[in-house]
């Protein structure tokens, strides 16, 4: 068997020559797409590496000063509100009014600690106490003394009293 003699023919080699030259243009043309194609991406990849790095940086310097700024706030928090509570007040049949009475007076004498940080006011807890308790409370006529049966220092200074005869 043998090959044809297509080789003689102009149309056959203009074919022949037509592939071989287009596909050596179609292959350049492949080569300048894909390497532009490469470089921009190459590119986005590094912007965006930088962007990473430069973000958990800038996360890295907020969250040390957010911690600072918790810490900063922890030492400074103040009391803001004063409750006080009579809890044994139905013992001695006592009004409600004579006992909201007696709790506002002694949040009056012990008004000064608001808007004092707590520290200030965990320091001067027994002095608190030392107020409180030695003050006598005169209600319908009769002498009562209170006396500290818990307190709770925070934003809100807590404390429950209890009533005793003089």
């Amino acid at each position: 068997m043998r090959i044809p003699p297509f080789y003689r023919k102009p149309a056959f080699q203009r074919f022949f020559g037509g592939m071989a030259v287009g596909g050596a243009i179609s292959w350049c043309i492949f080569l300048y797409i894909y390497g532009v194609w490469q470089e921009r991406n190459t590119e986005l990849l590094r912007k965006q590496q930088q962007d990473i790095v430069d973000l958990n940086n800038e996360k890295k310097i907020w969250q040390d000063e957010y911690k600072e700024m918790n810490k900063r706030n922890l030492e400074q928090l103040t009391v803001q509100k004063i409750n006080i509570k009579i809890v044994n007040w139905e013992k001695y049949k006592l009004d409600s009014l004579s006992v909201l009475e007696t709790e506002d007076s002694v949040r009056d004498d012990i008004n000064m600690m608001l808007a004092k940080d707590l520290e200030t006011v965990y320091k001067s807890k027994d002095l608190l106490k030392k107020i409180i308790e030695n003050k006598p409370v005169k209600i319908n006529e009769k002498r009562y003394k209170l006396k500290v049966k818990e307190m709770v220092i925070y934003t809100n200074l807590t404390m429950q009293l209890e009533i005793q005869f003089e």
